[in-house]
C-alpha cells in the first residue's frame, strides 16, 4: 500500500474528544438529509441498489470501530448504511468491536500492558500477541483506538477513542443496518468462549441483520437458532489457496460447490479478485462468472477489500469510483454490497453515478480543461493523449508551445526535453546546456534539437508519485507521437464535442533574446494557417501564460482569449492587481492551494480569491487536479471525485485544469447534483474541520499566511525584439551563460530586487 510518509506522536487525550468529535462532524457535511436512492433496475439478486457497508465505519480515516469513525460513516454516507463490527470476546464474554485478533494492531495495548503479550495457536498457526481473551472490559477501557495500517495518518491516533461495545454502537449509533463479522469463533471456543451464545444473547437487545464468518461450522452451530426473521448469514471466503479452519478444505474447493454454501448462508463475502481478477501487470482480466453463478444458486454476494488508498487496477485510472462501477454497474451484474473503508465514494458511485451514459444530462456547467491531454494515462502531449482527452469528455485541450531550433512550434510538457522523453539517445548528450534563466542545472532544451530530431525520439508518461512507487500505466508508458502544433490544431477542428483549445506559452522573452525564435509570431502564424484565424472554425482560442508581456503581446496582435496564470500560492488578491489583470487578460488560472490552503495536507481554511476574482468578471481555472489518492488534502478522502466537489460546488470555480479529464467530465453528470436536496455524500467539505477534531499536540505547525498577490507581481517590461542568434560552429555546442532578460520570471526580478535593497541597507 502507498500512501504519505507519517511521523506518529504521542500527544495528550483530551476528555472531551468524543463528545467534539461528534459535534464538528455534524458541521463537516451538513444535517442529514434522506436522500433518494437511484430507482433503475439492478442486477443484484433482489434487484435493489447495493448495499454500501462500512468496515469499521469510516476506517479510511479514523480508527478502525471507533464512535469517530462509525459517526463519519452515518453522515457521509447512503441512509441504508450498514454498519461493519469485527466481533471479539474479552475475557469476561463482553463483545467488543476491534479489527483483529491482536489487540497490538490498532490499539495502544502495548504501551498500556507492555508485559502481557501472549502466543496462542491460531488456525493452526503459533501467533504471539495481545488478545482479547486475556483482558476483561475494564482493562481495555485503559486502552485507546489507533489507525491500523501505519500509511495512513497519525494525527487521530492520540485523540483518547475507547474500545466500544457491540451494546455501545448499537446505542449510540442506533444503525440502519447492523454486521456483525466473526473471524475467530474456532479460537474462542478453545478458550472457553461461546461466539454463538454471546451473539443469541445480545439479538435479544441489539437489532443484528448481518452476520458473517469464514468458518464452516460456525454457521452448523448457530443455524435454526435466530428463526426465521433473524439475521442473513453470510459466509466469508478468504484466499482461494487458504484452507477454512473446521473442514480442512481450501476456499477454492468450498467456492465450486455453492450449492453446499446455500445449506448454511444466504450470502457469500468475497475479495474484489473472486469476480474481477488481476494479471501480474496489476491490469483486469475478463469477470469470472462467480456473481452469476452465486445468484442462479439463490446467494446474494458482497465484495471486500474497497479501500481508496490502496493500489488498484491501472484500467481505473487511480479512480476508487470507476473501480466500485465495474462491481456494479457494468452491464452484466451487478454485487449486492461492497465493504469499504470509505463509505463516502462507495455512497457516491452507487447512487450518483451508476447508469449515467456519457451523453446523460449534465447536472453542472464548468470546463473540463486537460493538462497535457490526458497525460495521466498516456505520455503528455501525444496524439494519444490528446485523443484520449476528448474522448474522455475534455471540453478544452491543451498545448504547451515549444520552439525547436529550426523554428517548429510543437507540445510538449517542458522545454526540457529531458522532463518528457524516455531516454535521450547518446546522439543527443553534447546538446546538454546551463541555462540559468530556465533551471538551475543543465538542461537538453528543445531550442537545441531540429522538428526531425524531436520527431524521433520517444515520449514518456510522467510519473510524479515514483517517490510512492505510484506508477501510471505502464503499458502504454512510451506510447504515442509528438505532434506539432498545426497538427494539434487540426486535430482539435475534427471534434465537435471540444469548445477550445488552450496554448500555453512561456519563456518566450528568453527565446526571443538569445535564440532568436519569436514563439509568439510562430504561435499566430499556425493558428493563421490552421483557420483559426478566419472564421473556418468555431473552436474557441485561450492563450495562456504566467508573463503578463507575453499576453500584452498577443492581444496586440490579435483577438484571443487570453488567460493569466498565477504561479504563486496567494492568500489574497489585491484591487490593483486585478485591475490590472484585467487589461489583458480574460480569465486567471490559480493553483489549487490558492482556493483551498493546507498545513500537513489538512486543509485550513478557504481564501476569497476566486471569489474576488469572479466578481471582476473574471472566470477562474484551477490547476492541477490528478487522481492518485497522495495528490490530495485527507479532507477529501483519498477521493478525486470529493476533492472536485470541494472546489466545484464547493469553491465555485469556472473550470479544473487535470490529467485525468475522464473524472472531471464524469462528475457533471453527476445524478445527485440535479435533485431538490442534495444528498450528504455530495455536500462539499467544510475547509478546516478535520484539524477541530484533533488533539490540540497533534496539530499540523501553524502555517505563515501566503502572500498578496499586487500590481507589482503582475506588470513586466514588454517583450523585447528577437535578437538574431549569433552562429555557432558545431552544432550542440553549450551555449555562454547569459544575462536574464526583460519580462521574465517575477520571482527572479523581485529576490534581485531584495538583494539590491538589502545591500543599500548595509552601507
Amino acid at each position: 500500500m502507498n500512501s504519505r510518509p507519517s511521523n506518529p506522536t504521542k500527544l495528550v487525550i483530551r476528555s472531551s474528544t468524543l463528545l467534539f468529535c461528534g459535534v464538528v462532524l455534524i458541521h463537516l457535511f451538513a444535517a442529514q438529509i434522506d436522500a433518494q436512492r437511484s430507482t433503475s433496475r439492478w442486477q443484484t439478486l433482489n434487484g435493489d441498489a447495493p448495499l454500501v457497508i462500512a468496515r469499521g465505519g469510516f476506517s479510511g480515516l479514523f480508527p478502525d470501530s471507533s464512535i469517530a469513525a462509525y459517526q463519519l460513516a452515518t453522515l457521509t454516507s447512503v441512509a441504508d448504511v450498514v454498519l461493519w463490527c469485527d466481533l471479539q470476546l474479552t475475557k469476561d464474554g463482553l463483545g467488543i468491536c476491534f479489527p483483529d485478533l491482536n489487540l497490538a494492531n490498532a490499539s495502544t495495548i502495548v504501551r498500556v500492558y507492555p508485559n502481557r503479550e501472549k502466543s496462542y495457536s491460531v488456525n493452526g498457526v503459533t501467533t504471539k500477541g495481545w488478545f482479547p481473551n486475556d483482558f476483561s472490559l475494564t482493562e481495555l477501557q485503559k486502552v485507546s483506538l489507533i489507525r491500523g495500517i501505519l500509511s495512513r495518518s497519525e494525527k487521530f491516533d492520540e485523540n483518547g477513542y475507547s474500545i466500544s461495545t457491540v451494546q455501545n454502537v448499537a446505542t449510540q449509533m442506533k444503525p440502519a443496518l447492523f454486521w456483525l463479522n466473526v473471524q475467530h469463533d474456532d479460537f474462542y471456543e478453545q478458550h472457553n468462549l461461546s461466539m454463538s451464545s454471546f451473539l443469541l444473547s445480545t439479538s435479544r437487545t441489539v437489532s443484528i441483520d448481518f452476520i458473517s464468518s469464514p468458518e464452516v461450522n460456525f454457521f452448523r452451530k448457530i443455524t435454526g437458532s435466530f428463526g426465521r426473521n433473524g439475521p442473513t448469514f453470510v459466509f466469508q471466503f478468504l484466499g482461494k489457496e487458504d484452507f477454512e479452519p473446521t473442514t480442512n478444505r481450501t476456499y477454492a474447493s468450498i467456492l465450486s460447490n455453492l450449492t453446499f454454501v446455500k445449506t448454511f448462508a444466504s450470502g457469500i463475502l468475497v475479495p474484489k479478485s473472486y469476480i474481477l481478477p488481476l494479471d501480474d501487470e496489476q491490469y483486469l482480466v475478463p469477470h469470472t462468472s462467480l456473481v452469476q453463478d452465486a445468484h442462479k444458486a439463490g446467494l446474494q454476494v458482497y465484495v471486500s477489500g474497497f479501500a481508496n488508498d490502496v493500489d488498484i487496477a491501472y484500467n481505473y485510472s487511480s479512480d476508487p469510483v470507476s473501480e466500485y462501477l465495474s462491481f456494479v454497474d457494468n452491464g452484466d451484474f451487478s454485487v449486492d454490497g461492497v465493504l469499504s473503508d470509505f463509505p463516502i465514494t462507495a455512497s457516491a458511485a452507487v447512487d450518483c453515478f451508476s447508469h449515467i451514459g456519457r451523453n446523460a444530462t449534465k447536472q453542472v456547467d464548468f470546463l473540463v480543461i486537460s493538462k497535457h491531454g490526458a497525460s495521466g494515462d498516456y505520455p503528455g502531449c501525444t496524439d494519444l493523449a490528446y485523443e484520449k482527452a476528448i474522448k474522455d469528455g475534455a471540453d478544452v485541450i491543451d498545448c504547451s508551445v515549444q520552439m525547436s531550433s529550426d523554428g517548429v512550434p510543437f507540445c510538449l510538457r517542458s522545454i526540457d526535453l529531458r522532463n518528457s522523453i524516455a531516454v535521450l539517445q547518446n546522439t543527443f548528450s553534447n546538446r546538454s546546456t546551463s541555462v540559468p534563466e530556465i533551471s538551475s542545472v543543465p538542461g537538453i532544451y528543445t531550442f537545441s534539437l531540429t522538428w526531425p530530431e524531436i520527431q524521433s525520439l520517444t515520449p514518456a508518461i510522467s510519473n510524479p508519485f515514483r517517490v510512492y512507487s505510484i506508477f501510471r500505466n505502464p503499458r502504454e508508458k512510451n506510447s504515442g507521437t509528438l505532434i506539432s502544433l498545426s497538427q494539434f490544431l487540426d486535430l482539435a477542428k475534427n471534434y465537435t464535442s471540444l469548445s477550445g483549445v488552450m496554448i500555453s506559452v512561456e519563456n518566450a522573452a528568453y527565446l526571443r533574446e538569445k535564440q532568436g525564435l519569436d514563439v509568439v509570431k510562430a504561435v499566430l502564424d499556425t493558428l493563421t494557417e490552421a483557420g483559426y484565424g478566419n472564421g473556418t472554425t468555431t473552436t474557441k482560442v485561450m492563450i495562456q501564460s504566467t508573463n503578463s508581456s507575453v499576453l500584452v503581446d498577443f492581444k496586440k496582435q490579435s483577438k484571443y482569449e487570453t488567460v493569466y496564470k498565477i504561479e504563486e500560492t496567494i492568500g489574497n488578491i489585491r484591487d490593483s492587481a486585478i485591475q490590472d489583470i484585467k487589461k489583458f487578460a480574460n480569465a486567471v488560472v490559480i493553483n489549487k492551494d490558492s482556493v483551498f490552503p493546507n498545513s500537513d495536507s489538512f486543509l485550513t481554511g478557504q481564501t476569497n480569491v476566486v471569489e474576488r476574482l469572479q466578481k471582476s468578471q473574471l472566470p477562474v481555472y484551477v490547476e492541477l487536479f490528478r487522481n492518485e489518492f497522495v495528490s490530495q488534502a485527507y479532507d477529501f478522502f483519498a477521493d478525486a471525485t470529493v476533492e472536485i466537489n470541494a472546489y466545484i460546488y464547493g469553491a465555485g470555480i469556472n473550470g479544473t485544469i487535470t490529467e485525468f479529464p475522464f473524472t472531471a467530465a464524469r462528475y457533471k453528470r453527476n445524478r445527485c447534483l440535479g435533485r431538490e436536496e442534495v444528498p450528504h455524500y455530495m455536500l462539499p467539505v467544510n475547509p478546516g474541520s478535520l484539524l477541530n477534531v484533533m488533539s490540540p499536540l497533534s496539530l499540523p505547525p501553524a502555517q505563515a499566511p501566503n502572500q498578496d498577490f499586487i500590481e507589482a507581481d503582475v506588470t513586466e517590461p514588454p517583450l523585447s525584439p528577437v535578437i538574431a542568434k549569433a552562429p555557432t560552429s558545431t552544432p550542440g555546442t553549450p551555449s555562454t551563460i547569459a544575462q536574464a532578460p526583460s519580462g521574465q520570471t517575477r520571482l527572479k526580478l523581485s529576490l534581485l530586487l531584495s538583494v539590491f535593497f538589502l545591500s543599500l541597507l548595509l552601507l
